[in-house]
């Protein structure tokens, strides 16, 4: 008698998350401790100022997240809220006088600025050993060629998952889709020197499906949300998911959709509570490396 194939069932999985908000409470207690340490043996307290121009609502939430971060760890923060009207020759007067004030070792201008400010020209006046987001060219140019100083914070963040997880990028294919000089550049670099092999995309690419569905880590920061579909992600694959998108109804969501990548991802970053958390874990010890160099890159 022949014996009848019996079709098992194809057995249910689900991506472990990458849980940004636990790792970056050990990383902001760390710290903590490190500016303790650091003032115990004759050092200035370390100081950030965080400047905020017009009253976007989502800026303001941010700015305050990150002076309540300061707070926390011993960190003195400097509030500068300017009207949205502020010309471009006032905010830039103002950096001047920050990065001349020794008790300010990191500045931040919260993004986005008002139409008549030019960004680029705004982050480039910050001194490099200040720029505790690592948005000046010469920071960025340092991360570049191999021998970083103040990393931006946001694919810094990202990193720190990634080694959380002990996920090894040597070898793997890492998609990038979105090629800001704030996330997905400076995330591109990052994992070149992890030694991943690494594509850079954005929301335009020809064929993105069938781009991403051949990646090993996936890193998404366009802003869109739900652009990348679950049915993409290659099965196992590690789904870092930058976005943070408030929708109509008032709730937060990524650049992934979450529910059906989760089922394909072997590790994925929630939105809210993975990437977000890290940014500002990663800014406070931005923020203690510069008090510690004395606000100068090393050479």
């Amino acid at each position: 008698m022949q014996a009848t194939s019996v079709e098992r069932p194809v057995e249910h999985t689900s991506a472990r998350l990458l849980d940004g908000r636990g790792l970056a409470l050990q990383v902001r207690a760390r710290v903590a401790a490190e500016v303790a340490e650091h003032i115990a043996h004759g050092g200035k307290v370390p100081g950030l100022a965080v400047v905020l121009v017009g009253a976007d609502p989502a800026s303001q939430v941010y700015v305050q997240h990150k002076i309540t971060a300061c707070e926390e760890a011993g960190i003195r923060s400097f509030s500068h809220r300017l009207c949205a009207q502020t010309s471009e020759a006032e905010l830039l007067a103002l950096l001047d006088r920050l990065n001349a004030d020794p008790q300010v070792h990191g500045i931040l201008v919260q993004l986005p600025l008002p139409a008549q400010i030019n960004v680029q020209r705004v982050l480039a006046r910050i001194q490099p050993g200040k720029d505790v987001d690592g948005f000046h060219p010469e920071n960025l140019g340092r991360l570049a060629a191999g021998f970083p100083a103040l990393r931006p914070c946001t694919p810094k963040g990202c990193m720190r998952l990634l080694g959380s997880a002990q996920i090894d990028c040597r070898g793997k294919l890492a998609v990038v889709i979105g090629a800001s000089t704030i996330v997905g550049r400076p995330m591109a670099l990052e994992l070149l020197h992890a030694e991943a092999t690494v594509v850079v995309a954005h929301k335009n690419t020809r064929d993105l499906p069938n781009l991403v569905r051949q990646a090993d880590i996936l890193v998404v920061a366009t802003g869109v949300p739900g652009l990348v579909k679950g049915e993409w992600i290659k099965p196992g694959a590690v789904v870092l998911d930058v976005g943070i998108n408030r929708l109509a109804d008032g709730t937060l969501t990524g650049d992934v959709c979450f529910a059906e990548a989760r089922t394909r991802a072997s590790w994925i970053t929630p939105v809210p509570g993975g990437v977000g958390p890290m940014t500002i874990a990663c800014l406070l010890e931005n923020t203690l490396e510069a008090a510690q160099n004395g606000c100068f890159a090393a050479v």
